[in-house]
């Protein structure tokens, strides 16, 4: 049974995966290259390269994540390069075929409305590959690969924002500036696109932590009116120091507000700090579970 069930997830990562490819291939060969436009990452390294070669799209796309997944294998081991293997071999073909087919999907040339709808799609075929569990090689791997080796207390997403901040200046003066900005916009898109496709269709949930002197009152409240759960633990004002317990509520942003209306008729001296999360994955009412 187990057997199965994981040959029918590895055929549904398979259909992911091509469907992804395929919106992100269209996304380059019908929007971003007939309107001139660039990005980040390794797409955007390609845009510089295809100024001074005549080269297919695909091709050049192909050459350099083969060799970013070979330093990939030299640098991180097998491992880490099967999390990008998949990829690298399949979207670059699926851009060949969209090279031949040569679609434009806008009419005649808009920028703002290319720029728009290649950080949509662009942002859908991210999201559709992290989603299933595999990645692009790409800027990310690099990134992967500096953290590692060179800078292991810099975040990877703050190198990450470096590199494809250099790959954009590099676009500015090869293909202009206004260019360089649409390249952001797009980028900027991407990234709420994957947000979108991971966490968008699920219920946001904010947590609450509360240091209130009537903690016995509030966790009646929220326990058996809201019917949340609450965890608490001990913590010590450095100033003061007087033991105090602190309450963790996780709830969605409607019982929040009634959490804190419920605290201003019991405790006006409550002190709460609000985190909004994505998402929850576990048991508990609006929660996603973690086997979905």
């Amino acid at each position: 049974m187990g057997t199965n069930n994981s040959f029918k997830t590895r055929i549904l990562d398979y259909v992911f995966i091509i469907l992804g490819c395929a919106i992100g291939a269209f996304a380059t060969t019908a929007v971003l290259i007939p309107n001139g436009l660039t990005s980040g990452g390794l797409t955007g390294i390609v845009r510089i390269i295809q100024f001074f070669v005549d080269v297919d799209f695909s091709l050049c796309y192909y050459g350099g994540a083969c060799i970013i997944l070979i330093v990939v294998v030299i640098a991180l081991g097998i491992k880490e390069a099967q999390k990008v293997f998949l990829v690298t071999l399949l979207y670059p073909a699926i851009v060949l075929i969209f090279e031949r087919i040569d679609f434009q999907l806008l009419e005649e040339k808009d920028l703002i409305l290319a720029a728009i709808f290649c950080g949509v799609l662009s942002g859908a075929c991210s999201g559709i590959v992290f989603w299933r569990g595999y990645a692009f090689c790409g800027t990310e791997s690099i990134a992967k690969i500096l953290k590692t080796k060179l800078m292991p207390q810099v975040d990877i997403s703050k190198i990450l924002l470096v590199i494809d901040g250099l790959i954009i200046i590099g676009s500015a003066v090869v293909y202009g500036k206004n260019i360089a900005l649409y390249a952001l916009v797009t980028q900027f898109i991407i990234s709420k696109m994957v947000d979108f496709i991971l966490y968008g269709m699920e219920t946001k949930i904010v947590q609450l932590n509360i240091i209130t002197d009537k903690t016995a009152e509030l966790t009646n409240f929220v326990m058996h009116e809201l019917n949340r759960g609450v965890s608490s633990h001990k913590i010590v004002g450095e100033y003061t120091g007087q033991v105090r317990n602190e309450l963790t509520v996780l709830c969605s942003p409607r019982e929040s507000i009634l959490i804190k209306r419920k605290l201003a008729e019991l405790d006006k001296n409550a002190f709460v700090t609000v985190l909004h999360t994505d998402t929850v994955w576990g048991e508990g009412k609006g929660f996603s579970k973690i086997d979905n």
